[in-house]
Order: structure tokens, then C-alpha cells, then sequence
């Protein structure tokens, strides 16, 4: 195993906070934390306070789970949103690229993950108790279940249908032009637009597995 000396326990520190973040080892730590050091002071305090500011303020929607600056997200308080057609992703990163393809004007239930039991992730875990309140309220005409197409989206998305089949509503899936093991972050916009124009019951998504 390789070590680094480092000529300062502040340095070293720093390096090894950075190299918790996903995808960051040491040697790119250390870059961007020798890069802070040559920047200004004040443009330093600025990305820590904004760092600060937005763990401590950020919100969750009341009403979709998605993040926010206030209680409820502007999607959720948009009026001319169709707030009876609610599509079901599994995190935010889901919510913005739905949005970019510009195709979809419902709002979003955003679940914070796919049942996962590798990863000791449940359905309590998830926000499926709440998307099935919502189904029961009488005020959904449609559910999109728009899951990446993997093993755990998949699993998940059979899973919130078992809860939600019995609702007088309409359940749907994305049309299968996203490829099996797809995640919805990395589709492009064309390709998940037409997914979520051409989307189908999702009881025929059943007979295709």
C-alpha cells in the first residue's frame, strides 16, 4: 500500500476529507486541495459557506420528497403542473434529467433509493408508504413508475405495483427504448423523452420480462 508524506497535518487532513467524496482518490484530493491554497481567502470562505449553508438549510419536499429551498419544491407549487400524473424515480439526480428532456409536466415522488438487500436497503427505507398514500387519496389519475432498468429498479418498481394495483388509477412504465441496466442520469435527453411520451401499462412491461 502506498503512503504520502505530507509537510502539514492541516494538508494531510484536508486531503483525507476530500478523498472520502465518491470517484475522489488522494492524488486528486491533493490537487484540488493545493488548488484552495492558491486561491484567494475570501473565495475559500465563500465555497465553505456555501458548503455550510447547504447541508444545514437545504429542505426535502413535503409533498414529492425532492430537494428544495423551502418546504415544498417549486415543481410540486407550480400550478400549471398536472398534478394528477405523479412519475416515481428513485433519486434527484431522476428528477433533473426528466426535466431536461422538457416532455414531462406531472410531478415527481422521488423514493431516496431502489430496494436493495446488498445494500441493506428495505422497503421501509423508501418512501413507498407515502407514494401509496398518495394513490389512496383519490387525487392521482396515474402513476409513471420511472425506475433505472436494473435489477433493483426492476424489483422495486414490482414492488410499489403490488401496493399501489388494487387504486383506482392508471399505472405505467417508460417505454423500453432505455437498455437493460440503464440508469436514467446517464440516458440521453432524446431517448428518455420518448420513453416518457411512449410509456405503456406496466402490466405489459411484466409480460416483456
Amino acid at each position: 500500500m502506498n503512503t504520502q508524506s505530507y509537510p502539514s497535518r492541516l494538508l494531510e487532513n484536508a486531503v483525507s476529507e476530500f478523498s472520502t467524496l465518491p470517484g475522489i482518490g488522494q492524488k486528486t484530493a491533493l490537487r484540488l486541495v493545493l488548488h484552495l491554497l492558491r486561491q484567494p481567502e475570501g473565495d475559500v470562505s465563500r465555497f465553505t459557506q456555501t458548503l455550510t449553508r447547504l447541508r444545514g438549510e437545504i429542505k426535502q419536499c413535503r409533498h414529492c420528497h425532492n430537494l428544495s429551498d423551502t418546504e415544498i419544491c417549486a415543481i410540486c407549487a407550480d400550478p400549471a403542473r398536472d398534478h394528477g400524473t405523479v412519475c416515481v424515480v428513485e433519486n434527484i439526480r431522476d428528477v433533473m434529467s426528466i426535466e431536461n428532456t422538457m416532455q414531462f409536466r406531472g410531478v415527481y415522488h422521488v423514493l431516496g433509493g431502489v430496494i436493495s438487500p446488498m445494500d441493506g436497503i428495505g422497503p421501509a427505507d423508501l418512501t413507498i408508504q407515502d407514494l401509496e398514500t398518495k394513490a389512496a387519496s383519490g387525487d392521482v389519475r396515474e402513476i409513471i413508475l420511472a425506475l433505472s432498468t436494473t435489477m433493483e429498479g426492476d424489483t422495486t418498481n414490482f414492488y410499489i405495483y403490488r401496493k399501489i394495483k388494487d387504486f383506482p388509477i392508471s399505472i405505467t412504465a417508460l417505454a423500453r427504448g432505455l437498455a437493460v441496466g440503464d440508469e436514467l442520469e446517464y440516458t440521453d435527453q432524446v431517448t428518455l423523452g420518448r420513453s416518457i411520451l411512449n410509456r405503456t401499462p406496466f402490466e405489459e412491461s411484466l409480460g416483456k420480462n
